[in-house]
Order: C-alpha cells, then structure tokens, then sequence
C-alpha cells in the first residue's frame, strides 16, 4: 500500500525535491523574518529588533545542511568545469559586472522604501559583530549562489521547457524559459531591475558555458563584490 507519507518521501528525494526543497527552506525564513518585521512595526509585537539578525543563522545554517544531504544527486554540479579557463574567466567577469551594475541600479518600484539591511554595527560585542559577518559573507558567497543556481538554472530553466527537466540539457535554450526566468529571479530581489539584470546575466553565462558551476562561479563573485563593497562603505541596504 502506498502512502501519502511514501509519496512525499519519493518526492523529497526526487530530482525536483532536491533541488526545490533548499530554496523553499531559504524563501521560507525571509517570510519569517518580514513577517515578525511586520508585526514588530505594527506593535503587534514587542521585541529587539536585533534579534531578526539571528535568523540569518540558522537559515544558511538548514539550507547549508540540505545541500550537503542531497549533494551526491547535484550530478550536474561539476567542478572539473572550472579547468575551461576562458570560461572560468568570462564568469569571473560576468560575476563583476553584476556586482557594478547592482550597485548603480538600486532602483525600487513606486513608494517601496529601501530594505533595511543587514547592519552588524548594531552590537556592541566586536566578536559577535565579525561573526555575523562571517555567517553573511558564508551564506552570500557560498551557500545562495548555489542553492539558487540549483534552482533558478539548473531546475527552473529546464522545467520550463519539459517537466521532465533531467532529460533537458544544459545550456539548451528557450526564449520562454529565458524571459520568465529572468523576470521571476528579479522578483525574488528587492531591487527587481537589479535582479532581473542579474538573471540576464547568469542565464547567459549558463547558456554560454553550458556549466552549472560557471553560473555558481559568476554569482558567488558578485555576492563577494557586493560584500566588500558593503563594509566598506556601509551601504547596509544591499545586504
């Protein structure tokens, strides 16, 4: 007899699961986050609003974990690509020139204001001020490029030519899959032009490369871009 409990542990486990799963536990603690934001300025609730940096903690922390548990199905994910130099180079580029775009495009919609970001100059503890740190540039440098490439490119773009994704090449391009795809990474950004000119770019390193781990390259020199450039120039709302 199969059970609904047999069918989702099937699906856990499958080729969409996996590759779903960590970006829906990521997507899931910025809900949190904006939600006790919400109920905090509304005075619903009554806390330190510090606290809210704690959860980027365990977010990188459960999202970290689910790679590394479902790591040996990331067949595409080889890094034996990197040895292609002209490749590496261009998504070496490809990940700078994001980083200078995003910084000049800090464009929101209508009456959004800027995010508050992610300031540690907030505490007062030097130590646990440059631990947060670490856990940030850890989880923008590392751990969210490839989870969201997993998703965004390695999922998502194949998904939207054939739901049986896995007999999709990489790198095989559809304008649909190309433009929704652009379009819903910029959605997932509070700068929406910013993300979307960043889709651009990592899907076109993808379609060039026809590597999974250039694109995770590009957006992991972009992220480590944005990070240098945060602290040093405090630019908090970035992060």
């Amino acid at each position: 007899m199969i059970t609904s409990t047999t069918k989702i542990s099937d699906w856990i486990s499958s080729p969409t699961g996996v590759r779903i799963l960590p970006f829906i536990a990521f997507m899931s603690f910025i809900a949190l986050e904006q939600g006790l934001r919400t109920l905090l300025t509304r005075q619903i609730l009554d806390f330190d609003a510090t606290l809210l940096y704690w959860l980027y903690f365990p977010k990188a922390l459960f999202v970290a974990a689910l790679l590394l548990l479902f790591w040996r199905k990331y067949l595409e994910v080889n890094w034996h690509d990197l040895r292609n130099l002209k490749n590496s180079a261009m998504s070496l580029g490809s990940g700078l020139l994001v980083f200078v775009l995003w910084i000049n495009m800090d464009w929101t919609l209508g009456g959004q204001n800027s995010p508050p970001g992610f300031n540690p100059e907030v505490f007062d503890s030097e130590l646990v001020k440059w631990l947060m740190i670490a856990i940030r540039i850890t989880g923008a440098v590392i751990i969210v490029p490839i989870m969201e490439e997993l998703f965004w490119r390695s999922f998502m773009l194949r998904y939207l030519i054939n739901p049986d994704f896995t007999a999709v090449a990489i790198g095989r391009f559809s304008l649909f899959s190309f433009v929704a795809v652009c379009l819903l990474f910029g959605l997932e950004h509070h700068y929406l032009f910013a993300g979307i000119m960043a889709g651009v770019v990592f899907n076109c390193i993808y379609y060039w490369t026809r590597s999974i781990v250039h694109c995770i390259l590009s957006h992991a020199v972009a992220n480590l871009g944005l990070a240098v450039y945060v602290l040093n120039n405090s630019q908090w709302r970035f992060w």
